[in-house]
């Protein structure tokens, strides 16, 4: 794409496209109240060159658009800690809502280009970061978003006078990084990285390589580009993709009807391994601390199971600096207003540290599915998305643990009736909870397609019996310790 690069002619002159331009603009202007009527998200990705003018186009392309309906993000910006997390994390988190416009300077492309070019990163890690990048522009296409993606075009001569000329004034030399100097000294490398990045990177949304010669032209390109986007995007309406599979390792689970309830454990024993296998865990935190391990816990079950108490003794021999607990209730509006994996993106833990999640994102595929809070389309498609977003987390590094805590009708009701009954305990019992009783073959037939669909080999589901809630706790503590331990022995080896 850029080797063979050769600057296209719109057939204007210099007049005439400046009158085009300005027209151009105020149809963007009259187009971000279309897309807020219509509540798209639209994502427009500006990569390139160092000096090639990628952040004079964005603020061009903003001072058109209302700054409350828009927003920019800075790839380069990205802090040290931002290594910290999953590649695709800083690139969620900045999703914007339903009727706003997202302008990136460089993103996803320029992060893993730059990795490689300066052999951060391995060939394999970079093909990972390509399939990774085609998986979330997937997810962004099927959910509903706009995505533009250009790229600001510039020779190696282009670019070194540039920076000299800005080297040479005290007052911008600061915009020439030695990262900029080495882009420039290695320009066929970096050209020979986009270009791969490009090609295979285009299925989804297509990439726009843009002439950054002359900004006029820039300008005008870009405008014209953006506006019959959005025009289209509106035409079209919001797009929901269909449900497909994807090849994934998995694990096989018991039926929930399989599953035996009637295990119990004494009360002397449960004291004394209780205390034993969390004074394992506290000691295991400190390790997996110090080998910057992230664990992402994640709690499902039955209304009344026990997840509470499960989780408070999982909790209480963890460090409180190196953890988090994410009670997850239905989502606010700004939460509504996005990708629906965006609330638990933003939860990620770093390297290090332990996120507990008391509900998942696992609540797509059964109560959004039951009470019709999604549309058929996106929870069908959900499962692939949420093996997809999982294998994210485990490629890398993520320790990852998924509870269902089960119970059978009986045992609800029986704790559903003492919550009622005992005035300690009656802030835990809703009229929804009893509600949500009368769809337990619903629930349960959801519960059922949810555990065969997403238990994968690097995340399976493990279901725990909960009719007696000391045995449920020491299963989940024992499973915790076996993880933890493995996982710490893989670093060692």
């Amino acid at each position: 794409m850029l080797k063979d690069y050769a600057r296209p002619d719109d057939g204007l002159d210099k007049e005439s496209r400046k009158a085009e331009t300005k027209r151009l603009q105020k149809l963007l202007t009259a187009q971000q109240v279309t897309i807020r009527e219509a509540k798209l998200p639209v994502v427009v990705l500006v990569e390139g060159w160092a000096a090639s003018g990628k952040g004079r186009l964005i603020n061009l392309l903003i001072s058109e658009i209302d700054p409350r309906f828009s927003g920019v993000f800075c790839g380069e910006a990205r802090t040290v800690d931002a290594h910290r997390y999953p590649f695709l994390y800083p690139y969620f988190c900045a999703l914007p809502e339903d009727g706003k416009f997202l302008f990136m300077d460089a993103g996803w492309m320029e992060a893993a280009v730059r990795e490689r070019c300066t052999k951060e990163i391995g060939e394999d890690m970079f093909r990972r970061r390509i399939e990774s990048v085609n998986r979330f522009e997937r997810q962004l296409r099927d959910n509903g978003y706009l995505v533009l993606k250009f790229f600001v075009n510039i020779s190696k001569d282009e670019q070194r006078s540039r920076q000299d000329e800005l080297k040479s004034d005290s007052d911008t030399s600061w915009r020439v990084s030695e990262y900029d100097e080495y882009q420039n000294d290695h320009y066929t490398r970096f050209r020979d990285a986009y270009d791969e990045f490009m090609e295979e990177t285009g299925g989804i949304f297509p990439w726009h390589v843009l002439d950054g010669t002359k900004f006029g032209k820039l300008s005008y390109d870009a405008y014209r580009l953006l506006t019959e986007t959005v025009e289209a995007g509106v035409a079209a309406g919001r797009y929901h993709g269909k449900a497909f599979d994807e090849y994934f390792p998995m694990h096989e689970t018991p039926r929930l009807e399989d599953v035996d309830l009637s295990v119990r454990m004494d009360r002397d024993e449960y004291d004394k391994e209780l205390k034993e296998l969390q004074d394992r865990i506290s000691e295991l935190h400190n390790r997996i601390y110090r080998k910057r391990i992230p664990v992402v816990v994640c709690y499902e079950g039955w209304d009344a199971a026990g997840k509470g108490g499960n989780i408070r003794r999982l909790a209480y021999p963890l460090d409180p600096r190196g953890f988090d607990t994410f009670p997850i209730a239905s989502p606010e509006p700004h939460e509504l207003a996005r990708h629906y994996l965006w609330r638990f993106w933003r939860r990620i833990p770093r390297t290090g540290h332990v996120a507990i999640f008391d509900r998942t994102w696992s609540g797509r595929v059964m109560v959004e599915r039951i009470e019709g809070f999604c549309t058929e389309d996106d929870w069908k498609r959900a499962y692939n998305e949420i093996n997809e977003f999982e294998s994210e987390l485990h490629d890398w590094g993520a320790v990852i643990l998924k509870f269902w805590i089960h119970i059978d009708q009986e045992t609800q009701l029986q704790r559903f009736n003492d919550r009622q009954n005992e005035p300690s305990k009656q802030w835990k019992i809703t009229e929804e909870d009893w509600r949500n009783r009368e769809k337990w073959p619903l629930y349960e037939e959801a519960v059922s397609e949810m555990l065969e669909k997403t238990s994968t080999e690097f995340a399976p589901w493990h279901i725990i019996e909960s009719n007696d809630k000391l045995y449920a706790r020491i299963k989940t503590l024992r499973i915790v310790v076996d993880a933890f331990e493995r996982a710490i022995k893989e670093r060692d080896d």
